[in-house]
């Protein structure tokens, strides 16, 4: 039996990925309601009625609807198609990354809970502890396998080829440690200094499960989610006052250097010790 083609493997995780984009819609705005994820099934939450499924298509039935509500006309938000639509590409990303298909299943889980996790916080201010509990139990999982089996699963990032970080689980800990303990150590001294919180604890317990994927990497995923976090709360803030004690989501700042991490953060380690002379 021949392999399946490059092309196709990309193909197919890219759908997979609309397909749980979808369903990301549905995690996104049923978990801080306290709703079921699974019941009832998808419905205008206007006139409360089911949506077909030709009407739950990705993307496509939402340009198709052109954003409206086939029964009552209410608007449908494009935060919808714009979360399917990032949720395949993000899909397609893991699979370009990584070249083991099981791992590019894990790294695909990794970024749908970030997406997932952003638009939360982007709506609510917070960061689910049950979310995150799932993304720090699907790194450990892939951990315990891949120290089981010898296969690299997770950490995506930050396994070494010898030395004490050569096994999954010690970098996955390792991971986890320094995500959450710097994190945490950082909010309790500006706490300290400025009496009153500035990173909030679902930002530290995300970091500590984004450790589970990102090894020691998980340093890289704060420095670029601060570096984003800074130029887009300068840039949105232009001209107003009291950026500092305005309260900003960071979530998405940290999901999206964790993104950046598991892409660029070993060639953009590697050549940083070049440039110092370590390497």
């Amino acid at each position: 039996m021949s392999a399946i083609p490059d092309w196709c493997w990309i193909v197919c995780l890219g759908l997979l990925g609309l397909l749980v984009g979808s369903f990301a819609n549905v995690v996104i705005w049923r978990v801080p309601r306290g709703e079921s994820i699974v019941s009832p099934g998808s419905h205008c939450p206007r006139c409360e009625k089911p949506i077909v499924w030709y009407d739950n298509i990705p993307v496509v039935s939402w340009l198709a609807l052109r954003g409206r509500c086939r029964i009552c006309g209410a608007p449908i938000a494009i935060r919808y198609p714009f979360v399917e639509a990032t949720s395949g590409g993000l899909f397609v990303a893991a699979g370009l990354l990584f070249d083991l298909p099981v791992q590019a299943l894990f790294g695909a889980a990794f970024f749908w809970l970030l997406l997932v996790l952003s638009v939360i916080d982007t709506d609510t201010m917070r960061l689910p502890n049950p979310l995150v509990g799932v993304l720090a139990a699907v790194g450990l999982a892939g951990a315990i396998v891949g120290q089981a089996s010898a296969a690299r699963l997770t950490p995506l990032v930050g396994v070494a080829a010898s030395g004490w970080l050569s096994s999954p689980l010690v970098s996955g800990f390792f991971g986890c440690a320094l995500g959450a303990g710097l994190s945490g150590g950082i909010a309790a001294a500006y706490g300290a200094v400025r009496g009153k919180a500035g990173l909030g604890m679902g930002d530290v317990k995300l970091l500590g499960a984004m450790g589970f994927f990102l090894g020691p990497y998980v340093l890289l995923s704060l420095f670029f989610g601060s570096l984003i976090g800074i130029v887009a709360g300068t840039v949105g803030q232009r001209g107003k006052r009291g950026l500092a004690d305005r309260k900003i989501p960071f979530g998405p700042w940290l999901a999206a250097g964790g993104v950046l991490a598991a892409t660029i953060g070993p060639p953009l380690a590697e050549w940083y010790f070049r440039v110092i002379g370590i390497a």
